[in-house]
């Protein structure tokens, strides 16, 4: 297994009689699917909210969700199940399943009932899930349905932080319109996983269905993108580097012992690529082509069971000219659109906190027209809804927020 690492400037030309221009330079990243051996074992931790509020229907569902999980098991993969109220305990301790039967009657007694402390939860599941990581793929389902009323967000926050540390992998699912989506979204952002809406009772099935598909792709673990930029050229100073697909992403930057950038990309997928775009200053250089950057990815091979490994250094370049003429990359450009539309949707939120309801209408709007130019029409109309609502003196209901959100950052899953 190896990585493809494909960078691309959003204007390759640049004017050498320019002292500072500045570009966005995209990064496609993915595990190379030459001789991919799907018989890494899969380490998986569901966390389950069975609060008082996930009484009926919304239990069941997840239940049967979590049962056809287990049935889509293979022999090797790890399971453990904790499950959370207003206190947190785990119900199948990890273990490679060799009693499928057992562990799915356990699952089906699960009740309704008490509160939500959702951190109690993924305390315990991330100490199940490091059981197990050993040279396999390790990702969380955390599901819940509500606020962390019993518990403290900014302690959820840490733990996620923390399995990024260990390699592991957290997907938060927010279950009907009632959860916290702020902290929702920073566990799955910390813990470089995706953060899905599963808005009807009946989508849950068919949500840890496509999440476990995505788990099943994954090649590659614990992956770093490596800036090495040449003098003369930085990094912007604010939000410098995001990830664009498949989810959207602020990521922070870490620097290297020898001065090089580096951002951790977690798990990379051989069917999806990951996305990055790096805002950067590029000073002046002489007419002609020049090294500006080289990238490389740090990252481990849980089939050969090989840790730390470095693909090559790929070189970035610069056409520096005298008689400066653009020469825009169309794939890029979608790239930018896509982080110009969370990043107006987050203002958007801010100025609706704030209460400045049309200045959040006004960028709702904006951030829809964004989402037509690169062709995403599903986000475009839930965020024009949106922006609609609140130029008619409405307000936007959980279920519009939550959706709103969703659309900012990936593409809304269809009922």
């Amino acid at each position: 297994m190896k990585v493809s690492l494909q960078p691309a400037l959003s204007d390759y030309n640049l004017d050498a009689n320019q002292p500072n221009s500045q570009r966005q330079l995209s990064v496609s990243i993915s595990a190379l699917n030459e001789t991919f051996d799907s018989n890494v074992p899969l380490n998986l931790c569901l966390i389950l909210d069975h609060s008082g509020s996930m009484s009926g229907r919304p239990l069941e569902t997840v239940k049967q969700a979590a049962i056809r999980l287990v049935d889509r098991l293979n022999p090797g993969d790890r399971l453990s199940v904790v499950v959370f109220d207003h206190r947190a305990k785990v119900l199948v301790p990890n273990q490679v399943v060799e009693d499928p039967e057992s562990v799915k009657q356990q699952i089906s007694r699960l009740k309704a009932d008490g509160g939500t402390a959702i951190d109690e939860g993924l305390r315990l599941g991330i100490e199940e899930l490091a059981k197990g990581k050993k040279e396999t793929i390790s990702q969380v389902f955390l599901l819940t349905d509500g606020e962390n009323e019993h518990g403290d967000n900014n302690r959820c926050l840490k733990f996620a932080q923390l399995a990024a540390g260990y390699n592991l992998t957290l997907n938060s699912l927010g279950f009907g319109d009632n959860w916290n989506q702020d902290i929702l979204e920073k566990i799955a952002d910390a813990g470089g996983g995706s953060l899905s809406y599963i808005q009807q009772a009946d989508q849950a099935v068919e949500e840890f269905s496509r999440l476990f598909n995505r788990i099943q792709s994954v090649g590659l673990t614990n992956a770093y993108l490596i800036f090495s930029l040449m003098p003369n050229v930085r990094l912007a100073e604010l939000k410098p580097i995001a990830q664009v697909a498949p989810d959207t992403i602020e990521l922070p930057v870490q620097q290297e012992a020898d001065g090089r950038f580096a951002v951790r990309l977690g798990d990379l997928m051989t069917d999806s690529e990951r996305k990055v775009l790096a805002n950067v200053y590029i000073g002046q250089f002489p007419a002609g082509t020049h090294p500006i950057a080289k990238l490389q990815v740090r990252y481990d091979d849980p089939a050969k069971k090989l840790t730390g490994v470095l693909s090559e250094n790929i070189p970035v370049e610069g056409n520096f000219v005298t008689n400066y003429q653009p020469v825009t990359d169309q794939e890029v450009q979608k790239s930018i659109l896509a982080l110009a539309k969370y990043r107006q949707t987050q203002l958007a939120e801010a100025k609706l906190q704030q209460g400045d309801r049309a200045g959040a209408a006004t960028m709702l709007q904006t951030a829809a027209k964004t989402a037509l130019q690169m062709g995403d029409t599903s986000a475009a109309t839930v965020l024009q809804y949106s922006a609609t609502r609140l130029q008619e003196g409405g307000d936007l209901s959980e279920a519009d927020r939550k959706k709103t959100r969703i659309v900012s950052k990936t593409t809304l899953q269809d009922s």
